[in-house]
């Protein structure tokens, strides 16, 4: 049956035909879609994990058990999935075991721009690239074959445009596999020295007999043009780019699996065409393969490795000419993240603000508390960094930081990786101030639930995890908790535990406002007899309050109800609308 799908949903239905029994991952955008409509399959095992290295670690115990496994997550959780990673390499697989990573070009929603093919070359595991939903499915299917077929874990490559793009695929039946039998392999799977050793042959012999596989293989294919002139080499979503610019002129050859690169099949292209051109996102990865064969290439010289490519880019370096697009006759303004109405994250922030803390920070949506005019952020640096920043941060400078810092971290990043700087910070006698933000979801990612909601991926009740008792049991003595929705209380919580001389922990604690179990209250309007036009509602930064005509206004499309801007007000201008 044929359909349009997502390419993260492409991948899920991939997961289901190719028989996959166990997936584990954790939330990152732009791979999320991927776990999120494979739980939708009953008859695939699905679960969030804590974090990557744990999820990576789910598959491949999936695998020894001779299950068809995956794991998936961002770029960036792929940093946090390596430790497994290189060594999962080395043992191989029972049952096949795949791994969906997403890279960001552009940066959408990320805090770097890597390019996840390095991992692939350097623990020397198979990666296919797919350009579209087609693609990812049927890529998604071939990994598990190639992964049993030469012992080896898969990592399959999405990108954000190919992950949220939708385009047309063809749907079959699910493949019911039974599991591989279990055979105890310590030589395999115990990696320790001896044995690592001998293992590590094993993974070079598999590099050789994956470049030849290749040569051959349908992933991989030679698109002739009507003019050899000038012969392409791409990949992903830039295959997609260069045929729109150049349609059937040019010689493509388009990679599908780009790590182990074929040899023999680029050779031969390169003599067929005149000029031989790489179109690659990012880093020149294809290039360099292309330079070690001694190939004369136009490459990075030309193209950027920062940023995203576009049609109009590769027809503007390749002197193609602009092509034609439809454009809006007016120019829209820019319209930055900011906190959402009633998000209570923000009543945090600006006491923070107010307070002028230096203020270590974490990955979530309470990143935006960087924003002007709340500016309540030093550092972001990537998850769980906040707990064990701070902790370096006060041991520089003692006392003059101690009273004047804050760690702020979200519940799910907390569980991600936060606890072990916890344990830091308790160990090593840091007089860190470190608050949670604790509102009952992973939030930037799309609502998932995680170890502190009660709830599995499906919904399905589940142990919680208790964090004042946990962060007590990781050695902090002195925990409380605020709703951050009252600002006087906040206040002086945190003014109290930056005076105290042992480590602390805040807990602020109210669920996010867009969860569905969230009632909103009625919206507040503005008494403009009683507004001074003072704006000490707008250093709030709230999107539903604005000034009009010189005096507040409260959107009331936009307004929760939370309440907050009547604290902030001296003159009890804000009022319940009728």
């Amino acid at each position: 049956m044929k359909t349009i799908m997502l390419g993260n949903e492409a991948v899920a239905r991939g997961l289901y035909e190719a028989g996959c029994n166990v997936v584990s991952s954790y939330p990152g955008t732009p791979s999320t879609e991927i776990t999120e409509n494979a739980a939708k399959y009953d008859e695939i095992y699905c679960e969030w994990a804590p974090n990557e290295k744990v999820a990576m670690e789910v598959a491949h115990g999936a695998s020894m058990a001779g299950s068809r496994s995956f794991c998936g997550m961002k770029h960036v959780g792929l940093n946090v999935a390596a430790d497994p990673l290189f060594t999962i390499s080395y043992t191989g697989v029972t049952g096949g075991m795949v791994i969906a990573v997403a890279d960001d070009p552009g940066m959408h929603s990320s805090q770097n721009e890597q390019d996840s093919r390095h991992y692939a070359i350097s623990a020397k595991v198979p990666m296919l690239e797919p350009s579209d939903s087609a693609e990812a499915l049927e890529f998604t299917k071939q990994a598990f074959e190639i992964s049993e077929k030469f012992d080896t874990p898969v990592i399959l490559k999405m990108c954000t445009r190919v992950a949220h793009s939708q385009s047309i695929v063809e749907t079959s039946e699910r493949i019911n596999r039974e599991n591989i039998p279990y055979e105890k392999r310590p030589d395999k799977y115990i990696m320790m020295p001896g044995y690592a050793r001998k293992r590590h042959p094993i993974v070079e012999e598999r590099t050789r007999l994956l470049t030849e596989f290749a040569e051959t293989s349908t992933v991989n294919r030679i698109e002739k043009g009507t003019s050899n002139k000038i012969g392409i080499i791409t990949s992903s979503t830039s295959y997609q780019y260069v045929k729109e610019v150049f349609g059937d002129e040019a010689y493509v050859l388009k990679l599908g699996m780009i790590n182990p690169m074929p040899v023999k099949l680029i050779k031969e292209f390169a003599k067929s065409v005149e000029k031989l051109v790489i179109v690659e996102e990012l880093d020149g990865i294809i290039e360099q393969h292309c330079a070690s064969l001694g190939l004369e290439t136009v490459g990075k010289e030309v193209f950027s490795n920062m940023g995203e490519f576009s049609q109009n880019y590769i027809s503007e370096k390749l002197e193609k000419g602009e092509k034609e697009t439809k454009k809006l006759d007016e120019n829209i303004p820019m319209r930055p993240p900011v906190l959402c109405p009633g998000c209570p994250h923000r009543g945090l922030f600006y006491i923070l603000s107010k307070l002028k803390l230096r203020v270590i920070g974490d990955i979530g949506c309470y990143t935006l508390g960087a924003q002007p005019p709340l500016s309540a952020m030093d550092s972001t640096i990537c998850m769980g960094a906040s707990i064990s920043g701070i902790h370096g941060f006060n041991k520089a400078l003692g006392k003059t930081s101690e009273e004047g810092t804050v760690a702020v971290i979200g519940d799910s990043t907390f569980m991600h990786s936060g606890m072990t700087g916890l344990v830091n910070i308790a160990y090593n006698a840091s007089n860190s101030t470190v608050i949670i933000l604790d509102n009952s979801i992973t939030g930037m990612t799309g609502h998932q639930q995680n170890p502190t909601t009660g709830y599995t991926i499906k919904g399905d009740p589940a142990s919680k995890v208790d964090l004042e008792a946990l962060c007590k049991a990781l050695g902090i003595n002195s925990v409380r908790v605020v709703d951050p929705y009252n600002l006087k209380e906040t206040e002086e919580a945190i003014r109290e535990e930056l005076k105290k001389k042992e480590p602390s922990v805040i807990i602020s604690r109210r669920p996010c406002v867009l969860l569905k179990y969230v009632k909103p209250k009625a919206p507040l309007k503005v008494n403009t007899d009683k507004c001074k036009s003072c704006k000490a509602c707008m250093k709030f930064t709230c999107p539903a309050i604005s000034m009009v005509d010189g005096k507040a206004h409260v959107d009331a499309t936009l307004c929760v109800g939370c309440g907050v801007c009547r604290e902030l007000c001296k003159f009890d201008a804000f009022e319940t609308a009728e």
